[in-house]
């Protein structure tokens, strides 16, 4: 029963952190409820992303892959903890 709703909750999160990646890449002039959006997702993703950009750089400068990184660790983790509950 915990197992579930632990893989619930990380599928959530993951769901949360591609969705707040997307809307990275929309561009935003002014306010609106898209930018208000983007603010509640990134208030949600951004503490533990910045664990991971603290240890990868972007790619040449630009390309931020901290995201690919972050999603593959949680799954770990999710995975880790559905087994041995």
């Amino acid at each position: 029963m915990i197992s579930l709703l632990i893989v619930k909750l990380g599928n959530l999160y993951s769901m949360v952190i591609v969705i707040y990646c997307i809307l990275t890449w929309v561009p935003m002039n002014g306010g609106g409820i898209l930018m208000d959006v983007k603010a509640f997702f990134e208030k949600i993703t951004e503490p533990y992303l910045n664990l991971f950009r603290k240890l990868i750089p972007p790619i040449g400068g630009v390309v931020d892959i901290t995201p690919i990184i972050a999603l593959l660790v949680l799954q770990f983790v999710v995975s880790f903890l559905a087994r041995i509950l």
